[in-house]
C-alpha cells in the first residue's frame, strides 16, 4: 500500500481526491499546543477511510502516524524531532485546507519535576530538582532565565517536591523527605520555615500570608506566617504521588491529588476548609496554575496522554496542551505558558 501512495496516479489516492471534491473538509485541530511525539486530533467532515494511514497526515511536512481514525476525526501522533514552533498540518483527503499547530520549544532540559514550576515577576522559572526517594542530590532548584539559561539555586534540600513564591516574592520549597518547607532568600540561601508536616509537597499561600502544604498522606496543613504553627486546615485522601496546591483569584484553595480510584477531583476549599468538587473526571490530576485571566489550568498525567486542560468557570474544560510525560504548567504575566514534563520545560510561541 505504501508504494501504491507513492505514485500519484494509484487508485488509492484516485479515492481521496473524489472524495475531496465531494465536499470532504479539514474543519479543526485541537489541542492548539502539542509536544513532540504527542496526540493531535484534527475534525472533519466525512473523513474517508485511510488507504495508509503512514501517508495520510502531516506536521510540518514529516508524515504523522494515525492512531485513531473515525468519519468524523482522526488522531495523530506528532513525529519525534519535530521542529518547535507554529507548523502546518495537512490531511490528504483535504489537500485545499492547512491548520497549524505550536509545537513547544524546550526551554530546559536535564530537570527532574514532579510539581508545576514558578515564574517570578522578573520571569525567571523556578524548577524543582526532585530525585529519587532519600537521595541528595547536587542541586535542589534551578533558576532558569528567559533565554533558556539555567543556573544551579539552591543546593542541599532532599527530594525538593513543590515550589510557590510568597506575596513579598520569597520563593519556598517543599521536601517530601524530611517534612521541612524552606523560605530560600534573593542569593540563593535557606532556612527551614516550617517542619513536621508530615510527606510535604503542594504549596500555596493565602491571601491573608498564611502557608497552605500538602502531606500526601492526606491532610492540608494551614501554617501561620511566621511559620511558628501548623493546624489541619482539610482532610482528603492520601495522594499515591503528591498533593497539588495553587490559589485562586478568587482567594480560593485549588488541590489535585492523585489516589488509586478510576477517576480523580479536582478540589476548592473556602478560607474555613469547607470543601466542594468542581470535576471528577481527572485521571492523576497533577500540576495546576491560573492564568493572567484567572483561568484554572490542570495537567492530567495519564501514562501516554497526559495533557494540560483549560477549565473556564461555568465552562467545560478544554486541553489545550497535549504531550507526553507532563506534570506542570506556569503562566508569565502576558498568558506565556510553559509546560513541565519530568525532565524539561517547554515553552510556547503562540498561547494555548
Amino acid at each position: 500500500m505504501a508504494e501504491m501512495l507513492a505514485d500519484p496516479a494509484s487508485p488509492a489516492w484516485d479515492t481521496i481526491r473524489r472524495m475531496a471534491l465531494a465536499g470532504v473538509t479539514l474543519t479543526g485541530i485541537d489541542p492548539a499546543g502539542v509536544l513532540a511525539g504527542g496526540r493531535l486530533w484534527l475534525r472533519g467532515e466525512g473523513v474517508p477511510p485511510l488507504p495508509s494511514p503512514e501517508a495520510a497526515v502531516s506536521v510540518g511536512g514529516a508524515p504523522a502516524r494515525v492512531v485513531f481514525a473515525a468519519p468524523d476525526r482522526v488522531a495523530v501522533e506528532v513525529p519525534a524531532g519535530s521542529a518547535s514552533g507554529r507548523l502546518p498540518v495537512r490531511a490528504s483527503w483535504s489537500p485545499g485546507a492547512t491548520l497549524f499547530v505550536d509545537v513547544g520549544e524546550v526551554l530546559a532540559a536535564g530537570l527532574h519535576q514532579v510539581d508545576s514550576p514558578v515564574r517570578d515577576r522578573e520571569g525567571y522559572i523556578y524548577s524543582a530538582f526532585s530525585g529519587p526517594r532519600g537521595q541528595e542530590t547536587p542541586v535542589s532548584v534551578y533558576r532558569v532565565g528567559r533565554d533558556g539559561g539555567r543556573e544551579a539555586w539552591v543546593e542541599g534540600i532532599v527530594n525538593a517536591t513543590s515550589l510557590t513564591l510568597a506575596p513579598n516574592g520569597d520563593l519556598f520549597v517543599s521536601s517530601r523527605y524530611d517534612g521541612v518547607v524552606y523560605r530560600v532568600f534573593d542569593d540563593g540561601r535557606r532556612e527551614a520555615f516550617a517542619s513536621e508536616l508530615g510527606v510535604a509537597c503542594g504549596l500555596a499561600f493565602a491571601p491573608d500570608g498564611a502557608l497552605f502544604v500538602g502531606d500526601r498522606t492526606g491532610t492540608i496543613h494551614r501554617v501561620s506566617a511566621d511559620g511558628a504553627r501548623a493546624e489541619i486546615f482539610a482532610t482528603l485522601p492520601s495522594s499515591v504521588a503528591a498533593f497539588h496546591l495553587a490559589i485562586g483569584p478568587d482567594g480560593m484553595l485549588y488541590v489535585t491529588g492523585p489516589t488509586l480510584a478510576t477517576h480523580d477531583a479536582v478540589r476548592r476549599f473556602d478560607s474555613s476548609g469547607r470543601g466542594e468538587v468542581l470535576d471528577h473526571t481527572f485521571g492523576r490530576p497533577q500540576g495546576l496554575a491560573f492564568d493572567e485571566h484567572g483561568v484554572l489550568h490542570v495537567v492530567e498525567a495519564l501514562a501516554g496522554v497526559s495533557a494540560i486542560y483549560r477549565m473556564p468557570a461555568g465552562g467545560p474544560k478544554r486541553a489545550v496542551v497535549c504531550g507526553p510525560g507532563l506534570v506542570g504548567v506556569t503562566f508569565g504575566p502576558a498568558g506565556e505558558c510553559v509546560a513541565a514534563t519530568s525532565d524539561a520545560l517547554y515553552r510556547f510561541t503562540v498561547r494555548p
